[in-house]
């Protein structure tokens, strides 16, 4: 089988990397920022490519990122992977194409890395969005979560073949027909070119103390079957976040954007227009 990895968009250099991103809809519409979540062969389009014709529909513009270390952006193996230098390039590439103020949308660590820029450039961010968010548990916690432990073990140590990525995706998914072979293959394309620090020297602290500093308002999702980070962190943020709402799903893992993308796409521009 011929691996495709996801298609090309723009390359942007930022801090001395590369970022590469898509971008989709009017320019001249009001920004959402897809920020995507980590793991093996990860990249943005990969996790969002079925949420851009709707927004791009409704008129928004769409920007995809791939972050440091995924997609087709730069893969450095000689710093830690934290939430502030992720954030930090994020910033630096919507300042490097004109987007002084935006829509987060964020997925696991994506969703981390939103609270961050939430907290730190609130002038900045005009609503978040997150699905199942890192960030707001101590590291054993998640640790404990039976998805993340496979994942990092297989990763880290180098004994992913393709076979295992596929059981690796299939673990953030409710119904295991999600992982197509086209996901597969877009994955294991960017996964060979992916070294294993960046999950090794990935470092995400604990922000839950911080959520009620979040200014802007907030619309939270979470699959009640979710192996990789526990449903019960959703409470965490409808409580601390004013104004926010909270959404769990059943029948759903950890990436509610693919297994139940109609109301996903809908909630969101729901809460877009109206909130």
């Amino acid at each position: 089988m011929s691996d495709q990895g996801p298609p090309r968009g723009e390359i942007v250099q930022v801090f001395e990397l590369d970022i590469h991103y898509h971008s989709y809809g009017p320019e001249s519409g009001d920004a959402v920022v897809f920020v995507h979540g980590s793991g093996p062969g990860a990249s943005g389009y990969s996790n969002f490519k079925n949420n851009i014709d709707a927004f791009a529909a409704a008129g928004k513009r769409v920007i995809i990122p791939d972050l440091p270390g995924f997609g087709y952006s730069s893969k450095p193996t000689d710093r830690d992977y934290t939430t502030e230098f992720f954030s930090a390039q994020l910033v630096g590439l919507l300042n490097s194409i004109s987007v002084p103020r935006f829509t987060l949308v964020g997925n696991s660590l994506g969703g981390a890395i939103s609270i961050r820029i939430a907290l730190d450039h609130p002038e900045r961010v005009s609503k978040l969005i997150l699905m199942a968010p890192g960030g707001i548990e101590e590291l054993e916690t998640y640790l404990a979560m039976p998805a993340m432990a496979e994942m990092i073990n297989n990763f880290v140590d180098g004994k992913l073949d393709r076979n295992g990525l596929r059981r690796v995706l299939e673990t953030l998914v409710f119904d295991p027909r999600h992982v197509t072979d086209a996901l597969v293959s877009e994955r294991w394309a960017i996964l060979q070119q992916q070294p294993p620090e960046v999950l090794a020297r990935m470092k995400v602290p604990n922000m839950e103390d911080e959520l009620p500093k979040i200014e802007c308002p907030v619309l939270s999702f979470w699959g009640v079957d979710d192996a990789l980070l526990p449903a019960s962190s959703g409470s965490k943020i409808t409580r601390a976040c004013k104004p926010s709402r909270h959404i769990e799903l059943a029948e759903c893992g950890h990436w509610v954007m693919v297994e139940h993308t109609r109301f996903f796409n809908a909630a969101c521009l729901d809460f877009l227009e109206h909130d």
